[in-house]
């Protein structure tokens, strides 16, 4: 699924990455509420990949797709909800997972989504819950992590700061 089948809107100021032949891509997606707080889900027990742990939307960018179009993908195969705009780009990170020992380019994005926010379609047989982060639920997202092991936490609390100190607040539509 394309980002031009989705109408999805990003803003001026969005680098567009674009990986090279045989690089491993990731994507994930920070979405805030109305309230201004963070969601994440927690990864089930018998995930391969950081089990029991918190995460945001997202995966694997598939050969072929773009960027926004795999965090377009992964965001409603997860949420049920659609991608409307990409806000801002996080950071991009290389990580090794332990399925094959790879190298991995993850490109993290704020982003505003279509959708009935109190009610994520999540996949279960992936993952056994969700919640909403503010500042002061920060620490959970360190759970079952090891120290350093730190990415949702910071990228979300990166994307809750940014947006205290000023950035535009996110508008969502409900269906």
């Amino acid at each position: 699924m394309s980002e031009d089948q989705h109408d999805i809107a990003v803003d001026s100021g969005v680098r567009a990455l674009v990986p090279a032949v045989g690089e491993l891509w990731a994507v994930g997606a920070v979405i805030l509420n109305r309230d201004g707080k963070a969601f994440a889900q927690k990864r089930g027990p018998h995930r391969r990949l950081f089990p029991d742990c918190w995460d945001i939307a997202g995966g694997h960018v598939e050969p072929g797709e773009s960027l926004i179009g795999a965090l377009a993908r992964e965001v409603e195969e997860e949420t049920g909800w659609r991608v409307r705009r990409v806000c801002g780009l996080l950071g991009v990170t290389s990580w090794a997972g332990d399925d094959d020992g790879r190298v991995r380019q993850e490109a993290d994005y704020l982003v505003e989504v279509d959708g009935d926010l109190d009610h994520p379609a999540l996949e279960w047989s992936k993952h056994t819950g969700y919640d909403w982060f503010g500042p002061q639920d920060l620490a959970r997202l360190k759970e079952n992590r090891a120290p350093g092991e730190y990415l949702i936490h910071d990228l979300i609390a990166t994307a809750l700061r940014d947006r205290r100190g000023g950035a535009r607040p996110a508008s969502y539509r409900q269906p």
